[in-house]
């Protein structure tokens, strides 16, 4: 049936009728975990009787916006939290990820990075290496920075965390791998840092990147030791159709700080007007489970292939997933930018342009981006990306639907290692 609607080479075909197979068990595990994650986000509706005219928005001040506190209230209950903050007005995950630590932290507190050196776009918001300063950083306002490196299996330094929590007020967890081929982190290590970090300071506020995370698992970080856990609504929890937004969910005191950070001292969560998102945020995020099935579905399917090609990815088809990323050294440049090429050309939107190296604002090198996608930047559709330096890691995530985005792996791999033969 692919044959029907893209011109595959033979053995590429080959190679995706032994993928298909080799996956089989591995998709039965996620679609469990979808059920399991589905079923909890139909309770969670149904609790909190979500009704019709909860779908409606509000202009203005947006005060007594009953269907964005309902939307909160039954976000907080499917992440296991005692509150949280969803709004469209979060222009990004970095943007949610600011006004959180900036909602949190003081003049004269540390930010322990427990994971290592965080995702390059959050360097120029705690102004690491110079970068933003003198534009309002955490370092401009005061805000000391300490890191416990990773060590060189990818793990955390526990001993290293244990001896710098004392002095720390914030201990950030990155689950997802950011621009480093390593898994991402499970509930169980989140539990471990969490653990040890408490145990050194029962104070600490454990804060956990949850981008790329939500839904691979049946619980949240909240529900392994995080304090808070912050995300982008066009990432995993918006299924794809959220248009804009992000969350901040957790321990009811940190949300209400974050609130304040967003809006402004005492004012908080009673303000910001909904326009017309409320349904499309409720709708993706009832769909979500279903859709991050798909998406791991893909980087599952998208690993074998690779294997099958001698490539080895990270994480590997048979390894749990944490999130919905896959990486892998592509050999070369050019290798790099033909995978985003294939990507990009079995794309539903943008298919006909070729993905060409650009400067992209927060990132050091080069990057090449494919992302054919009906929203802006919403890497739970098919996307894929890469700095332009050695050696050439791509980073792919994604997939609506499994059917399309297999059609859209399959491509991008003979384009970038088949195209010559």
């Amino acid at each position: 049936m692919l044959q029907q609607f893209f011109d595959y080479r033979p053995e590429v075909l080959a190679l995706d009728e032994q993928a298909l197979e080799l996956c089989r068990p591995y998709f039965a595990r996620m679609e469990a975990i979808r059920d399991y994650n589905q079923l909890k986000m139909l309770k969670a509706f149904a609790d909190n009787n979500l009704s019709a005219t909860h779908l409606l928005g509000s202009t203005g001040y947006g005060l007594w916006d009953a269907g964005r506190d309902k939307l909160e209230a039954i976000f907080a209950q499917v992440m296991g939290a005692e509150d949280a903050l969803v709004r469209s007005q979060f222009m990004s995950g970095t943007h949610t990820l600011t006004v959180a630590l900036f909602g949190v932290l003081r003049t004269g507190d540390t930010l322990l990075a427990a994971t290592g050196r965080p995702y390059d776009t959050l360097e120029g918001v705690i102004g690491l290496d110079g970068k933003g300063r003198g534009n309002g950083t955490l370092m401009d306002y005061g805000i000391l920075y300490d890191e416990a490196p990773l060590k060189p299996d990818h793990m955390p330094d526990y001993e290293l965390i244990a001896r710098k929590a004392p002095g720390a007020k914030v201990c950030h967890i990155q689950r997802s791998r950011g621009y480093c081929q390593r898994t991402a982190f499970d509930l169980a290590t989140i539990q471990k840092i969490a653990d040890t970090a408490r145990a050194a300071n029962p104070d600490i506020i454990i804060f956990v990147d949850n981008c790329y995370g939500e839904f691979t698992q049946k619980q949240e970080p909240t529900q392994a030791g995080a304090d808070l856990i912050v995300g982008s609504f066009i990432k995993n929890p918006g299924g794809g159709i959220a248009p804009t937004g992000g969350y901040i969910a957790g321990r009811r005191d940190l949300v209400e700080q974050c609130a304040y950070r967003l809006t402004a001292p005492s004012l908080g969560k009673e303000l910001g007007c909904t326009l017309d998102t409320l349904r499309e945020m409720y709708l993706g995020f009832y769909y979500a489970p279903g859709v991050v099935c798909d998406a791991v579905k893909t980087a599952i399917y998208a690993e074998c292939l690779l294997e099958l090609c001698g490539i080895t990815p990270v994480p590997r088809y048979c390894d749990d997933h944490n999130d919905i990323v896959t990486c892998f050294d592509s050999g070369s440049a050019e290798a790099l930018v033909g995978f985003c090429s294939g990507i990009q050309a079995a794309s539903p939107v943008d298919s006909y342009v070729t993905p060409q190296p650009s400067e992209e604002p927060g990132y050091t090198d080069q990057v090449v981006m494919a992302s054919g996608a009906f929203t802006e930047g919403s890497t739970i559709e098919l996307s894929c990306d890469g700095p332009l330096r050695a050696p050439y890691t791509c980073y792919l995530q994604g997939g609506l639907n499994f059917a399309a985005s297999r059609a859209g792996v399959l491509l991008a791999v003979q384009n970038a290692y088949f195209a010559g033969r």
